[in-house]
């Protein structure tokens, strides 16, 4: 169980958006000085000082999606005033008939992550499953939570509720949307990015963006690779568990995908359909690595920052902006038959 365990994390390292983000930019000096240090500090200062002001700007709206794009910006200040606050913030955004689950999804992170038990927020648990039955990612998050108290049966009826449901969806897509159209609200200072970099106040926005979307609450993938890799031997669970597979193959995430394609790789019968699932999750490997390599380019190029925020702001999926990204720079969806994730090490 742990090696498989082992390969879920792996993939998960290799499709995550923070890492994308912590990618340093072509031509950054390596082994930084203690003035890099501190201009790298001071830029962090003034980076959360302009996100606050962002805020500021965006927290006098009404509407639900600038409200939300508001309360993430502000969820990293240090002390925000009460109006700043992100739960003050995203409650205002859920008082919107338009509001729905993007912004409860959001609540689950407005919870003190430092006391055992108050996270995902348990208002927003409940909520979420009332507004988004059909939505796989609510059972998944709620069965994490049962995994982690170790109640088995309650787990069980969480599987079967996501192996039931239409869609998978983690609203990130929805919070890179709120977050690419907020960060235009105000220009970038010069302070708050290297005139060296290239990509200038675009790369500012665009690390913005990506970062803080990435930051978003996620159900429990290992909680559910665990309980269906536990009980391989049930029948019935497998079963389940096969359903919810496809269902997080054709959902909103990279990552909800991966597993996906890992569960019906591990667990079907089926030799052709285990073959076909390693295929597409090496596919996905690749468009993740192209991915990243785009959000590297950004980080130096002004055109390719923009063009990265202008498919954020488009709306979609999480996984719909990457496939985009790429169509974007004519890179092919499916990797070369020679391909190997290790070949990145060779920058091929």
């Amino acid at each position: 169980m742990r090696g498989r365990r082992a390969v879920t994390l792996a993939l998960a390292g290799l499709l995550s958006l923070p890492a994308l983000a912590a990618t340093p930019w072509p031509g950054a000096a390596k082994g930084p000085t203690k003035a890099d240090a501190k201009a790298q500090k001071d830029q962090t200062k003034a980076l959360l000082q302009f996100q606050k002001d962002l805020a500021s700007v965006l927290a006098l709206r009404t509407e639900a999606e600038p409200l939300l794009g508001a309360a993430l910006l502000a969820r990293p200040l240090p002390s925000p005033p009460e109006v700043l606050s992100y739960h003050a913030l995203l409650e205002r955004a859920s008082r919107n008939a338009d509001a729905g689950p993007r912004v409860t999804w959001a609540s689950l992170a407005d919870c003190n992550a430092k006391t055992d038990g108050a996270c995902p927020n348990a208002d927003a648990v409940t909520q979420l499953q009332t507004q988004a039955p059909d939505n796989a990612a609510v059972w998944m998050l709620k069965l994490g939570i049962d995994d982690h108290k170790g109640d088995a049966a309650a787990a069980r009826a969480d599987l079967a509720k996501a192996a039931n449901a239409k869609v998978y969806d983690d609203y990130l897509g929805a919070s890179l949307k709120a977050l690419a159209t907020s960060v235009s609200q105000l220009p970038p200072p010069p302070d708050t990015f290297n005139a060296l970099q290239g990509s200038g106040a675009a790369g500012v926005q665009m690390v913005i963006v990506f970062g803080l979307a990435s930051a978003q609450p996620l159900p429990s993938f290992q909680s559910t690779a665990r309980f269906c890799e536990t009980n391989k031997e049930n029948g019935a669970i497998v079963a389940d568990c096969l359903k919810l597979a496809k269902v997080l193959e054709w959902g909103s995430s990279p990552l909800g995908r991966s597993l996906g394609l890992h569960l019906r790789e591990t667990l079907s019968t089926d030799a052709a359909d285990q073959q076909s699932a390693k295929a597409a999750r090496l596919n996905l490997v690749w468009q993740m690595q192209r991915f990243a390599q785009l959000n590297v380019q950004a980080q130096g190029d002004r055109a390719t920052a923009l063009k990265l925020l202008m498919l954020a702001r488009s709306g979609g999926t999480e996984m719909s902006v990457v496939l985009a990204s790429l169509r974007a720079y004519g890179m092919p969806a499916e990797a070369p038959a020679d391909w190997s994730p290790a070949h990145v090490e060779n920058g091929k």
